[in-house]
């Protein structure tokens, strides 16, 4: 239950940064306009992304000597770092909803929804690269349930945004409730930050 607690609290760090994909699910929420198809799309695609990831990395996992999976460590603290960096950057700056979308077909929304989450890059870097790697080290069960929080995480947060973009939209507008958001962000992958780093001094001193 632990990994299932993890997940769900990493993949919800993830999530929460706004970008173009949630942007889009606001406004749609906002229009009244297949929300269900939308919130779908998004979070249908985070659970398979999440379990390729975590998937890929159990494959390779067997390949992985002491040297290589420091080698990942370390990228994945630099990953963390990178993406701290990004939440630091980002306080007090305002959030625009305000971008205006033609009405469209519900295939036109399926494949704009699609586009904004495959065409996406960071998608891939959070959820294969970081959660997979962040869980190759667990035993197979324990991945399971990582995913599965991760999964349930993206779920919920897809069908709020968009179910409540009217009431979210407003405070999402409001720079002191990111500026809470991004601290705990911060703090959470932080903590990471520092435990895989203590992994990889691990790692090096029985190397030597």
């Amino acid at each position: 239950m632990e990994y299932l607690v993890l997940g769900f609290f990493t993949g919800l760090s993830l999530i929460l940064a706004i970008g173009a994909q949630n942007i889009f699910v606001i406004e749609q929420g906002l229009k009244k306009q297949y929300i269900f198809l939308v919130c779908s799309v998004c979070s249908i695609s985070d659970l398979i992304l999440i379990f390729s990831g975590i998937f890929l990395f159990h494959l390779f996992s067997k390949y992985f000597n002491s040297t290589i999976e420091i080698i990942f460590n370390f990228l994945l603290v630099i990953f963390l770092i990178h993406f701290i960096y990004s939440k630091i950057k980002s306080f007090n700056s305002k959030i625009n909803f305000k971008n205006k979308f033609n009405n469209i077909s519900k295939y036109d929304v399926f494949l704009k929804t699609l586009a904004f989450t495959y065409l996406n890059p960071h998608v891939y870097s959070d959820t294969i690269f970081f959660l997979g790697n962040l869980s190759k080290n667990f035993l197979i069960n324990q991945k399971i349930y990582f995913g599965i929080g991760a999964s349930i995480a993206s779920f919920i947060f897809f069908f709020n945004l968009g179910y409540l973009s009217k009431l979210l939209s407003n405070k999402l507008n409001n720079s002191k409730i990111w500026n809470l958001i991004n601290l705990f962000i911060i703090f959470f992958m932080g903590s990471i930050a520092i435990y895989i780093s203590k992994e990889i001094f691990t790692s090096m001193t029985s190397i030597h």
